[in-house]
Parts: structure tokens; sequence; C-alpha cells
């Protein structure tokens, strides 16, 4: 249930990053507009924990790339009634005092500390726009205000040899932050967890006159990073009430989900994961829906029902297919077909997540990878199967993920320029 506290929250989501380990995904398009689970983009996740969480006042806050991802909210995020003084409202920089793109995550909403003077919101909710999880933002406005604690912040269990990724806690037994390391080498462990540390999740809960003090103090400092894990919150842990909430998902999972898809692996993996029979994140949930943009098309459908021989019989098997996607006479397994995929017939697709748009072409083969929009596959090209040859035109990841960018031309020649279509 929503908290009462929800009311007088701000909410700003940081959603300007350019996700660097995602490329060539995110070489036209910020890292929380990439898509994830087929139909959805990364920043639908953080939104819908919000509107379920009952906040109602959100800025999101572009920089990197953002067309794609400021038209996804435009269109999908549109439905809040503005004269209930309820809104999702994209911020790109405005820069009132410098003509700089945000140095850190302190000083992105240091610049936009205009608005938080004028709303004067009893706190201010900060979150990230491209992690994948559910998560009720009530329970935690309640321990803040129960807490008496000038900034609360959301933590996360995370094995200490992925801890130096994150930002590591030490804290006492009413979970009052006691120290904190922004990705140390060394990770401090958990007391009572052996092998795991207390990671931020970079969630934060400010009180907004706190938030306000905090911010021009940074802002202030030559020497700062303007980062919150860096540089603000070290410097309030021995003067204020500094607290974490211990996350706990929706699901009611001992190992709670949350997902920060740094990487084109930790990214495909958390995608074909959704295709188990019991996924680790559950998409089915009826009572925590994830709200996106939903595209009015067809139906997805499967085409030929020949018996096995005749080279036309369509297998689907542990996939996820969405809207207008057909399978003509092809195989897929383990795979996520976005909207407008089709695959043609005698094209097999194995552990593939093919974005938008993309057509397969009879007798293609496609294994272990990531097509984004818009790509012809012509027919009896095989994806995946030769590493060397990938190599040459693609980016394939440490574990072999191959990677084929947006609009790719198999026919052009790898020098020559082509002219980008609009979609992203």
């Amino acid at each position: 249930m929503p908290s009462d506290y929800a009311k007088n929250t701000l909410t700003l989501i940081l959603a300007g990053g350019q996700g660097e380990r995602l490329m060539p995904l995110t070489k036209r398009r910020a890292k929380p507009a990439v898509p994830f689970g087929g139909m959805y983009r990364i920043i639908d996740f953080t939104l819908s924990n919000c509107i379920h969480s009952g906040l109602r006042g959100i800025y999101v806050l572009t920089q990197y790339q953002a067309r794609s991802l400021e038209e996804h909210i435009r269109f999908g995020w549109n439905f809040l009634p503005r004269r209930l003084n309820q809104f999702i409202s994209v911020r790109p920089p405005h820069h009132l005092r410098s003509g700089k793109w945000y140095q850190g995550t302190a000083d992105a909403i240091y610049h936009n500390i205009d608005t938080l003077e004028t709303e004067r919101p009893d706190r201010v909710l900060i979150l990230s726009g491209d992690h994948i999880y559910k998560m009720d933002y009530g329970r935690m406005l309640e321990e803040h205000v129960e807490n008496g604690a000038a900034l609360t912040i959301g933590a996360i269990p995370v094995r200490s040899e992925e801890a130096t990724r994150f930002g590591v806690f030490e804290v006492d037994r009413s979970s009052r932050v006691l120290s904190f390391q922004e990705k140390p080498d060394d990770p401090r462990p958990m007391p009572d967890r052996e092998g795991w540390s207390l990671a931020s999740m970079g969630i934060y809960i400010f009180d907004t006159e706190v938030l306000i003090e905090v911010l021009k103090k940074d802002a202030a400092k030559a020497e700062s990073s303007h980062d919150f894990g860096k540089d603000v919150i070290p410097a309030m842990i021995e003067k204020s009430p500094v607290f974490v909430h211990h996350f706990r998902d929706m699901d009611g999972s001992e190992e709670p989900y949350w997902r920060d898809i740094g990487t084109l692996d930790s990214y495909y993996d958390a995608n074909i994961d959704l295709c188990r029979v019991e996924p680790l994140f559950n998409l089915y949930d009826p009572d925590w829906p994830t709200y996106t943009l939903i595209h009015y098309e067809p139906p997805a459908k499967t085409v030929f029902g020949d018996p096995p021989g005749k080279g036309k019989r369509a297998e689907v098997v542990d996939s996820l297919l969405c809207q207008s996607v057909i399978v003509s006479g092809g195989k897929v397994k383990r795979s996520i077909l976005s909207n407008r995929v089709r695959i043609d017939e005698q094209a097999s697709i194995d552990g593939a997540i093919l974005f938008s748009g993309v057509n397969v072409g009879r007798g293609a083969r496609v294994r272990r990878a990531i097509v984004d929009k818009c790509v012809e596959i012509p027919p009896g090209t095989e994806i995946g199967y030769d590493a060397e040859a990938d190599a040459r035109r693609f980016t394939v990841t440490p574990s072999g993920i191959v990677v084929v960018p947006f609009d790719y031309d198999f026919d052009a020649a790898p020098t020559k320029p082509r002219k980008k279509s609009a979609v992203s």
C-alpha cells in the first residue's frame, strides 16, 4: 500500500547515464532507454515502482542521447493528471550555474536545486533509472521518518568479490551507518554473513532542507567530484543521522532481486533468465505489473504446422514473443523476440535477444547474440557459430555473446557510411 509520506515526497530519477560498458547498445540511446524483456525499457521498472509506491511527483533527469528516452516517457508515461499536481516530467540539463554537463550524481541534483527551493517538499527520493527490481519505496519512507534520519540509503547484500563495484556500508544494530567505502578494493564483510558485504543500491531519501544544505556545501568545494557516494555520504555520516534501509523485494524472496546490468554479459544473462520456467524476476505478477509504452499491433503468431521433415514446421520453446512477431516455419529456443520481429523458414534462433524490427532470413542461424533494432539478417547468415568471423564484424563479449549494432547492413562495406534511421 502506498505510504502517506509519499504525498509530500518529490522524486528525482537520474537517467542521463551513458552506459559505456553496454556499447554498442548505448551508442544511440541512454542506458535507461535500452530495451529489456522484449517490450520494456530499463527505466520502466523504476517508474513502475514509483507508481505502485504512490509517488506522483517525478522528474526524470536526462542528459546523454536523451531523444529515445524522452519520447518513450512522453508517449508511454503521460497518464498522470497534471491538474491534480501529478506528473512524470523530463528534465534535460538547464545549467543555471554553468555551461557544463553534469559532473556527478550530486551535481545533477544541484543543477536542479531551484526546483527543490521552489516546491519545498518534505523529502526528496533520488533514484537511478538503470536498475531492474521491484520495490515499495513507501516502506523506506516510513523507516526514514521513524528513525528521524537526515538521509536513508537503500542497501542490499552482495558477494564481497562483486562489492568492489559498489559503495559498502558498516552499520550498527539499528541500521545506522558507521562508515562507508565507495568501491573499495577490499570490501568490508557483513559481521553476520561471511563472504557478503552490504552494498548501496543508489537509492537515497533526504530531508529536503538537509539536501539543499549539503548540495550547496559540496558545490563550493573545488576538490569534490560532486558524487553522492564519493563525497556527500562520507561527509554526512559523522554529522547527521544516516541510516540504511534493507531492501525486500515484492516477491518475498530470501534473496531479493536487484540487478545493475552494467555490462553486456550481465544484460544478456538477466534477459535470458526471463525465459526459464521459474525466472528469478517475475514479469507476470498481477499485483505489481510493469508499465510501459504499449504498441497497438497485432498478436504474435506462428505459421506452418507441417509434420517434421518438410522444412516448414514452426517451433517455439521457452521463449518470449511480443506483439506482431511472426515465426514462419523457423525454430526459436530460449530467446526473446521484440515486436515486429520475423523469423523465416528454416531459420534457427537459439539463446538470442532480437530487438524490434529484426528480420531473420530463410535458413539463417543466430545463437547467443543480441541483435539491435532494424537489422535485416540475410538468408543463410550465421551469427554465433564462428568466433573469428563474428569478431571481425561485431562486438563480442568475454563470454562469447555477439552484439549486432542498430541497423547493421550486412551488404555494405565496413568503411562505407550509411544514412541511419531515427528509430532508437
